[in-house]
């Protein structure tokens, strides 16, 4: 597939042209090809589709048109890159990469001195232009590099004529001169190229005519006499010397620029946004600052992009190293070196700082120069050493943001990405090598936090003794009492760099930064900053210690409060320091101030969360609160947003206060945050603090580990790990009753009855529930709980008109008590009983389709995926298989995303039924013999049961007898025949199995 932008958008495939639908499509298009094989970030795609205001819903916007163009441009790849899109296509099949790649060898030939090569090439390049590049649209985000891009047919056409005149052909280019010259009067160089084709074509007179012309223009026009290189050809002619050469050039192009080091890697992405915004196509001179923490590879970074826009400043780039961070350097100096460098001899170099700056500008005029500013230590450095002149553009880096430098772009230079810091380690230290051990390549990566300089470090480290192991050096690193020490070799040293940041704050910035330190977190809201500070003014604190780079912000929370990044290897060099500077009880206020606020924060919140966890209530005092009333409620004025804000700072506080032997703490804490997770069904979160919770407290606190495992206990048997579970609500429930934990053991007793109906001890259940009634039963929330498990164990036994008066028992108790989820429950129950007791399939559909309405108005999503489940097998039993598949489906995928495995299960084992009566009894049978293993594992009597008859249901449809009879027979030894519930559980499902008349 062929594409074109010099000129209209033009697509062409294997059968003509390819139109596109739409100005979104055909922008998406132009933004993707005009910077084809390189990622384009979303925010670029967003402002070139809607350059007023973009709709809210964007991005999905966004994703839609990249997936209809992925459609109309078959065979076309479209990648995700990043934090955008990249098109991949070949050089070949973009008119804009053919006329690059041509000039780009005419230019080759011609510095090799085969001019007719070069003007080959060059004719090739201008041949892929038909008019002005995208003639027939708009799209203003590319204005400048459509600017740019005229500017470099121009320059091409004038390449071209010089290798044309090279090769003698002056006849045949004066006429194309003149019509160029025409359209472009103040350009000298073509001025000076028709003369000499004039000329040597015997019309002298008329090639002094074009000098005539030409001068008055630009008196005219500029106010400015004609170059040095014009007239120095047009007195040649005067003379009558002869001269036959092309126009000289001028002195220009002066390249100052380091080397691209060796072991440059990755950052294409940020290299792409650099050389956008260092596009000069503008009014004005672009600045680009690039800011970021110490050793981020920020001047590695501005070298690499500087390079690759060599070509976009013709007349030069200037390298100028600062010192901003230990010594600035004296912006007078700085001038005096600039113009020497650009030929000002030392008599005409000014004194006065402002003279000096003048001349610089001066230099400077109407030229195409990229200044490359190193380590800038604040914005008064960096003024005087701007240019005047559009054409020109600056790129600045410092550990600063150097906010005030108006008019500035800024982009922040962080860690490399995993893969990319892999890539460094492999430049530095070898690919076999690191792919020999590659696990601890990352936790080399993971420990240096992806920074470069301490991966340069860690790499040089490897490289000077080959036989290191690195699993022994990420081993050193991993242990971050000497991290920093291991991060020195030879002149780097992490610690050295971050020293001179630290030092450059003001008193009340160190004291914060050593505090943050204190608490162990990467990713912080201001307030906990703030609040560290107790009694020191925090006026200004935040902003000097983004400014110097040592926090990042990282954009605003759901709360509202704006949120900052802090480098793990900063965090640790602040933890040395405080351990250097404060007393351990200045350590221990600041880190408890914190803890305190923390615990205090998610008690407002998750009191303010309907209650849908079955533990125990929020009971029990909390540390006092330091923070103000008004900012608690502010924050959790959305408690979801709180708690999804910070749920990871939380979860990872959690193993570090339990290190501490913080295990009332931790406990209190992760109750109040399990409030949120339960309902949200992040079991895993859950799972993974209260083993922390529990392993920690085992010996110490044994209250404190019974509660923390009779959590783990129920995060199994949602899981569907009913034996482990059954184990261990048993050992939490005689260690709880030791203890004198009575509500606690309560829903200990409540939680094992519901694990027990699984397994078929539902006589069991009764005791169990009988007996939690008596603690529960005042708590609406709770004796709901204990009414629901009883209904379901009473059903399971075949007493299915004592479990109908439970049903309304606990109806009336939710009506009473008013609580969406609750009152959807009881209706789901109430369903159900509909189903076993009177038959009464309607009615049973009109309950349960109520408790799903509400349900889904309040966003339960656990609840949602069984009422809907209990929804599917109701309109079974109606014979409405379209409607009971999807209702199979939704619930199914709900409980898949909340990895609750039994409801997952039983869903899946329904749509599997619905098979056999769609003629897919093969792969029926294939996916209900795997139900039917996964249910024997979890011990699952009644489920098993079901399941076998299913599977018997399939094998008839098969005409397989054999196994048919077998599956009937199992299922008959394993079955309670008191079990109502299962057997018209089955009876519903075995409708699925019909195929629909």
């Amino acid at each position: 597939m062929k594409f074109g932008v010099l000129g209209p958008l033009t697509v062409a495939g294997p059968e003509g042209e390819v139109r596109l639908r739409g100005e979104h499509q055909r922008a998406l298009l132009a933004m993707l090809l005009f910077h084809a094989n390189r990622p384009v970030t979303t925010d670029l795609l967003v402002g070139a589709l809607w350059p007023e205001l973009p709709p809210k819903s964007y991005a999905s916007n966004l994703h839609t048109y990249v997936s209809r163009l992925r459609v109309r441009l078959p065979g076309v790849r479209i990648d995700l890159a990043g934090r955008g899109y990249r098109l991949q296509v070949a050089t070949e099949d973009v008119d804009l990469l053919v006329f690059r790649e041509a000039a780009a060898a005419g230019r080759s030939a011609a510095r090799a001195g085969q001019p007719e090569k070069a003007a080959t090439f060059f004719r090739k390049a201008l041949a892929q232009w038909r008019g002005h590049p995208l003639t027939d649209m708009h799209v203003p985000v590319l204005d400048a590099e459509l600017g740019r891009l005229e500017s470099e047919r121009m320059a091409v056409f004038e390449d071209c004529v010089d290798a044309e005149l090279a090769a003698g052909r002056h006849a045949e280019v004066a006429a194309e001169l003149q019509a160029a010259l025409a359209e472009n009067p103040l350009r000298e160089r073509l001025a000076g190229q028709l003369m000499l084709a004039l000329q040597h074509s015997g019309r002298q007179a008329e090639a002094l005519e074009v000098y005539r012309n030409t001068r008055a223009t630009l008196i005219d026009e500029l106010g400015v006499e004609p170059g040095t290189a014009l007239r120095r050809l047009h007195t040649s002619m005067l003379q009558g010397d002869g001269d036959d050469a092309p126009l000289p050039r001028p002195t220009w192009p002066i390249c100052q620029l380091p080397a691209v080091a060796a072991d440059f890697s990755g950052r294409e992405q940020q290299l792409a946004e650099v050389t956008g915004l260092l596009n000069p196509g503008g009014h004005g001179v672009p600045v680009v600052v690039l800011s970021g923490e110490p050793g981020a590879g920020k001047t590695s970074l501005s070298i690499g992009a500087a390079h690759q826009v060599r070509s976009v400043f013709p007349d030069g780039q200037l390298f100028v190293p600062l010192s901003g961070v230990d010594s600035p350097r004296d912006t007078g100096a700085v001038l005096a070196d600039l113009l020497r460098g650009l030929g000002v001899s030392g008599p005409a170099i000014p004194d006065d700082l402002q003279a000096r700056a003048a001349t610089y500008r001066g230099m400077l005029t109407d030229r195409k120069v990229l200044v490359v500013l190193d380590d800038a230590a604040d914005p008064a450095q960096v003024r005087p050493l701007l240019p005047g002149t559009p054409g020109c553009a600056v790129l600045i880096t410092s550990r600063k943001r150097l906010s005030g430098l108006a008019g500035a772009s800024r982009l922040t230079v962080g860690p490399l990405t995993g893969d990319e810091a892999l890539r460094l380690l492999e430049r530095l230290v070898g690919r076999a090598r690191v792919s020999a051990e590659r696990a601890d390549a990352v936790r080399i990566a993971d420990a240096c936090g992806n920074l470069p300089l301490a991966l340069r470090i860690a790499g040089t480290r490897l490289a000077l003794r080959p036989n290191l192991r690195l699993g022994l050096l990420a081993d050193r690193l991993e242990d971050e009492g000497r991290r920093l020490d291991e991060l020195e070799v030879s002149d780097l040293q992490v610690r050295a760099s971050l020293t001179l940041s630290y030092a450059a704050l003001e008193k009340t910035s160190q004291v914060a930064l050593r505090r943050l330190g204190l608490i162990n977190t990467v990713d912080l809201p201001e307030w906990r900053i703030t609040t560290l500070l107790d009694t020191h003014p925090a006026e200004g604190v935040v902003e000097d210690l983004v400014e110097s780079g040592l926090l990042e912000p990282t954009g605003t929370d759901e709360t509202g409060e704006p949120r900052y990044r802090l480098h793990d290897l900063v965090r640790v060099f602040a933890l040395e320091r405080a351990r250097m500077e404060d007393s351990a009880r200045e350590r221990y206020t600041g880190a408890r101030t914190i803890i305190d606020a923390i615990i205090g924060i998610a008690d407002v919140a998750a009191r303010k969360l309907p209650w849908t966890i079955p533990l125990p209530r929020l009971h029990g005092p909390i540390p006092t609160q330091p923070l103000a009333p008004e900012l608690v409620e502010r924050l959790t004025a959305n408690p979801e947003a709180w708690f999804a804000a910070e749920r990871a700072n939380l979860l990872n506080g959690i193993p570090k206060m339990t290190a501490l032997g913080w295990h009332t703490d931790s406990i209190l804490l992760m109750d109040r945050l399990s409030v949120y997770l339960w309902a949200e069904g992040l079991y895993a979160d859950m799972r993974v603090a209260y083993q922390s919770i529990a392993d920690a407290a085992d010996k110490q606190n044994p209250r404190v580990a019974a509660r923390a495992r009779s959590v783990l206990a129920l995060l199994w048997h949602a899981r569907g790990q009913y034996e482990k579970a059954v184990d261990e609500y048993r050992t939490c429930a005689v260690e709880l009753a030791e203890l004198g934990e009575d509500e606690a053991l309560a829903w200990v007793r409540t939680n094992l009855a519901a694990c027990l109906i699984a397994v078929g001890k539902s006589d069991e259940s009764i005791e169990l529930t009988t007996a939690a009634w008596q603690e529960l039963r005042d708590d609406p929330f709770a004796g709901g709980s204990v009414l629901r498990t009883q209904i379901a164990a009473l059903n399971r036994l075949g007493r299915t008109e004592e479990s109908a008066g439970f049903e309304a028992e606990a109806l009336d108790l939710a009506k009473s008590f008013g609580e969406p989820r609750q009152l959807a429950m009881a209706l789901h129950d109430k369903a159900w009983g509909c189903v076993l007791g009177e038959g009464n399939l309607e009615k049973a559909h009109e309950l349960a389709q109520e408790a799903i309405t509400l349900l889904r108005s309040v966003g339960s999503r656990s609840s949602l995926a069984k009422a809907l489940r209990t929804m599917g097998a109701v309109l079974a039993g109606l014979g409405k298989r379209e409607e009971s598949v999807r209702a199979f489906r939704e619930a199914r995928d709900i409980a898949r995303e909340l990895t609750e495995r039994p409801r997952e299960l039983s869903c899946t084992r329904a749509i599997a039924a619905a098979w056999i009566g769609d003629g897919r009894a093969g792969e029926a049978i294939t996916v209900l013999s795997e139900c039917l293993e996964t249910y024997r594992e979890m011990g699952s009597t009644s489920a098993t049961t079901i399941t076998l008859n299913l599977l018997a249901a399939a094998y008839d449809s098969q005409n397989d007898v054999v196994a048919a009879k077998e599956a009937r027979a199992e299922a008959e030894r394993l079955g309670d025949p008191r079990d109502t519930n299962t057997a018209i559980l089955l009876k519903l499902l075995l409708n699925l199995t019909f195929a629909t008349p």
